[in-house]
């Protein structure tokens, strides 16, 4: 049990709040608004407490002294930052994490690495968000796009169509398909279940599929899912949020046909003096009106990034009903992201869920390199570095089929120095290995953390 202390019960801070504290840690969380905080302490077992979550006083009574890990996630950087200062100096908290927003603090080197601040990690949920739009962007076919060992490996998640070379037959045909490309199917989700594929396994039109590859090689194997959409030229966001602003500053360096719609003026006109390639348009993004005059219906991908909820939903369907190739909703609130599973929005990108995975790498008890929260936080996948040898290890020095993996487990490549194998079941793991797994329930990660600790390194 790890005794982690949440400054924040905002939407990143309760979603971190639910998913840590089903995995039997010790949570709790500080907050100025009582109100989140007693949702909070009615639907989970953690302890809250009101008050200014940068208080020394405050910090004490939530039990900072026997902290082992911090996680600052209020709406105010400073916050987090003097928090992480004062929780370093005056308690000697180990590990420190902060949300920053504010781009001033990255850009500027001497405070980008947060040693100024005794800030462990910094983290920028708008920029996880951001650049995870780039890869859809990048990959438009795709639903999801994760990246492993310096993005030497991908995972990529897909929804298969009847346009794909291998739907309707067996896995065990990609090989056959694909005789010099290694890919790996780890897990596939069907009417809300999931599979273990094997080489038995046949893909049927609607699934979606997790398929790991080289990076190099995903193309080609996505084509096996689905037939390549075309590719990304014209962008419509809908909303000058950060979010917003961060991707079309990303897309207009790239040489995309982008337009942003803001509808408060004095907002509108600061984009478009940062902005030099995106037209900034001044209106509602629900004006029907000027979205068929702004050609909505030509746009490749639009995406709907105001700070609202209802806005963005009714954004994107709006975009969606006036012919946009594909449209994104940006939500915040994790139960919108439940109801809106089979809308007519191509992609759902719950805010909280998708910057979750920097916190998660900080948390498990092996030694985690990147972990994703998937499938709204039911399911992860964790980079793992191996340690140990045949006597302090229980996987290292052994063939992928001698270790006893939990149920729901499933190794599905190892990254060993320049070299990227797909986790067959004659490969032996060797010390230092990354190794990519894929849990489709994330109540057996104790289970998996417990089988990559190495005796004596690992509490």
């Amino acid at each position: 049990m790890k005794k982690i202390i949440i400054l924040g019960a905002g939407q990143v801070g309760s979603s971190v709040a639910a998913h840590l504290a089903s995995e039997d840690n010790d949570i709790t969380v500080i907050d100025l608004n009582e109100e989140p905080l007693k949702l909070l302490a009615d639907r989970y077992d953690l302890r809250t407490v009101t008050g200014n979550a940068a208080h020394p006083s405050v910090l004490l009574e939530a039990g900072i002294q026997d902290c082992e890990l911090l996680i600052a996630v209020t709406e105010v950087d400073e916050v987090n930052m003097l928090a992480c200062r004062i929780a370093h100096v005056l308690f000697q908290v180990p590990d420190r994490v902060a949300r920053i927003r504010a781009a001033e603090y990255f850009s500027n080197e001497s405070l980008s690495d947060g040693s100024l601040f005794d800030i462990s990690h910094m983290i920028c949920p708008e920029q996880v968000v951001s650049d995870y739009l780039l890869k859809l962007v990048e990959f438009p076919e795709a639903l999801q796009v994760l990246e492993f060992a310096n993005d030497r490996v991908r995972m990529v998640a897909v929804r298969a169509r009847d346009d794909g070379l291998l739907v309707g037959k067996p896995i065990s045909d990609l090989s056959r398909h694909l005789p010099n490309i290694d890919a790996r199917i780890v897990a596939i989700f069907r009417e809300n279940g999931s599979l273990r594929p094997d080489g038995q396994t046949i893909i049927r039109t609607g699934d979606e599929v997790f398929v790991l590859s080289e990076r190099d090689d995903m193309r080609k194997v996505m084509q096996e899912l689905r037939k390549m959409d075309r590719p990304v030229k014209r962008v419509m966001i809908g909303g000058g949020s950060d979010v917003g602003f961060r991707l079309a500053s990303a897309l207009e360096k790239r040489k995309l046909n982008v337009k942003l719609i803001e509808p408060d003026k004095d907002r509108a006109k600061a984009l478009a003096g940062s902005l030099h390639g995106t037209l900034v348009l001044n209106a509602s993004e629900a004006d029907a009106e000027l979205l068929d005059t702004e050609g909505v219906a030509e746009v490749d991908l639009y995406v709907a990034a105001t700070n609202n909820d209802e806005r963005n939903i009714i954004a994107a369907l709006l975009a969606k009903r006036m012919g946009a190739n594909r449209v994104v909703a940006l939500i915040h609130k994790t139960e919108y992201v439940d109801l809106l599973e089979d809308s007519k929005i191509d992609i759902v990108i719950g805010l909280a869920e998708t910057s979750i995975g920097d916190i998660l790498s900080h948390i498990r008890r092996a030694d985690v390199d990147t972990a994703h929260s998937l499938r709204r936080g039911a399911s992860e996948v964790l980079e793992v570095i191996a340690h140990g040898d045949h006597s302090t290890s229980q996987v290292v020095g052994r063939r992928v089929d001698e270790i006893n993996w939990p149920s729901g487990a499933l190794l599905g490549a190892i990254v060993r120095q320049e070299k990227v194998l797909m986790a067959h079941h004659d490969e032996v793991i060797h010390a230092e290995d990354h190794l990519v797994i894929f849990v489709t329930d994330k109540k057996i990660i104790p289970r998996v953390e417990r089988l990559l600790q190495v005796s004596g390194l690992f509490i």
